[in-house]
């Protein structure tokens, strides 16, 4: 049944992206002074989780590097790597410069200069950015001339909250990519592309496409995730063709695997506010507060736990009622 099994991972580009042709020519437009030898502008990408923000980033960034010469490029995900020094190593060692580098006891400036001193243009992807521990760190990336970024969130208001002022009339002129949850037929278009590029000829039934996108009602990463699923279980079953009998059992078997994946990503702090949440199941901010700072040795300052939350929130992980000190904070499973 199943040819290529890398289609049906969650990060695999493809060679086509479908339903997102003007939101990648806007991207590309932006990004296409790189070609000609100038620094292009940072670029924001916003969007709810499953709306392909981190994959029509690497897709142009991946097509920008095969059409011109003298180009790098990293990625780097801020829920895992929260702090200035954490997510600097990262691009720099996607910039092929860190071989002779440690990500603890190494400088900031040292591996700042590693990139100053790239002979190509380094292109650096941060995704999630409104989560960083650090505001400064955008600022110092932005002004090295030789460095474009590509910034991807959830929401920009929440990114541009507690920023400072001087930051934020920077990086508020950037070019916004904006997506929106995809449409059903978007959707199945989605899943059809990848089992044409993955799966035996004929081995899936139009229904069962039809069904997985009207669970995951917009979310690609939802919809792939159930479909990787589905084809294990007919695989598993001896089945000759998926089908929705294949689908259905394994509805609440993905819905955990995006929950424990998104667990899996969170830094030491996140994941602290997140375990008490689920140990309490429901609890007061001030609780939940008091309870981290007797837990971490040196615990974050409010506006950083604020973002934290509100990422966890993002990715369905807790919910909340109320607004300030009256707000409370609800563990919701997958």
């Amino acid at each position: 049944m199943i040819q290529n099994a890398r289609v049906l991972k969650e990060d695999w580009v493809p060679q086509e992206l479908r339903h997102r042709e003007g939101h990648l020519q806007h991207l590309s437009a932006q990004l296409k002074p790189i070609a000609h030898g100038l620094g292009a502008e940072t670029v924001m990408i916003t969007g709810p989780s499953g709306t392909g923000k981190t994959t029509i980033a690497k897709y142009i960034v991946r097509q920008l590097e095969q059409e011109v010469l003298g180009i790098r490029w990293g990625y780097v995900n801020c829920i895992s790597e929260t702090s200035m020094t954490s997510l600097i190593y990262s691009l720099v060692r996607d910039a092929g410069r860190a071989n002779d580098l440690r990500k603890k006891g190494t400088p900031k400036s040292v591996m700042l200069d590693r990139l100053r001193d790239l002979d190509e243009h380094f292109v650096g992807i941060v995704d999630e950015v409104d989560v960083l521990e650090d505001e400064k760190t955008i600022q110092v990336l932005w002004e090295i001339p030789n460095v474009t970024l590509v910034l991807i969130c959830v929401d920009d208001d929440d990114f541009f909250a507690d920023l400072d002022s001087r930051v934020a009339s920077r990086i508020r002129g950037a070019a916004k990519v904006s997506l929106e949850r995809y449409h059903h037929e978007g959707l199945v278009d989605i899943l059809w592309s990848r089992i044409d590029a993955g799966l035996a000829s004929g081995v899936v039934e139009e229904e069962a496409v039809e069904t997985i996108a009207d669970i995951a009602a917009g979310d690609a990463r939802h919809a792939i995730t159930l479909l990787r699923r589905a084809v294990r279980d007919a695989i598993e079953s001896g089945d000759q063709k998926l089908t929705i009998g294949n689908v259905q059992p394994v509805r609440e078997e993905a819905r955990e695997e995006i929950h424990d994946r998104h667990v899996d990503t969170l830094g030491t702090h996140q994941r602290h506010l997140y375990e008490i949440i689920k140990e309490a199941e429901e609890i007061s901010a001030r609780k939940l507060y008091a309870k981290y700072e007797e837990r971490v040795s040196e615990p974050r300052v409010k506006s950083t736990r604020r973002k934290y939350l509100q990422s966890l929130q993002h990715y369905e992980l807790i919910g909340s009622t109320g607004d300030g000190r009256g707000r409370w904070y609800r563990f919701s499973g997958p």
